[in-house]
């Protein structure tokens, strides 16, 4: 069984967020090994592009190490997909003998340069900006998407 892990800076605070992404956590169980690994969020007072630069590269040192398998980092310049090619592309990670897949959301400012960089693949579900807890449950919903429809289940309309 695949090991389909998402990496998130932060915790979700929001209890109708969390109640979603533990929803699809319990349905998508039936098809991978899943699990979300949360790192700590920096916090600043005050910010400037300086400052950012120096959230964006501490939050990677505690995301670099959880990278293992296929990485696909959350990034706005990333590809888009449809849901159904969605599940093509994880479908062929599969294939492909990775035995894991890793998901990377990044924190309020994103992720760094290098974390990009160590990915396989940059996606992105808009050109919108959307807050990084409420991402956590939109993606977790569409890998569980991406299952179902691999999977032949009436889940995906």
């Amino acid at each position: 069984m695949i090991k389909v892990n998402i990496v998130a800076v932060g915790k979700v605070k929001e209890k109708y967020f969390s109640e979603a992404i533990e929803e699809y956590s319990k349905r998508l169980s039936r098809f991978c090994d899943f699990s979300i690994i949360e790192v700590a969020e920096e916090n600043y007072s005050k910010v400037d592009d300086a400052i950012i630069q120096k959230i964006k590269e501490k939050e990677q040192e505690r995301i670099i190490s959880h990278l293992k398998g296929y990485v696909f980092a959350t990034a706005i310049e990333g590809k888009k997909y449809s849901s159904v090619n969605f599940s093509k592309k994880i479908d062929k990670v599969c294939a492909s003998g990775q035995g894991v897949i890793t998901f990377v959301i990044g924190g309020s400012y994103g992720l760094s340069d290098v974390v990009k960089a160590r990915a396989d693949e940059l996606i992105s579900f808009s050109d919108m900006t959307f807050p990084h807890t409420f991402f956590r449950a939109m993606l977790t919903e569409q890998v569980y998407r991406a299952f179902c429809i691999l999977n032949n289940v009436s889940y995906h309309k």
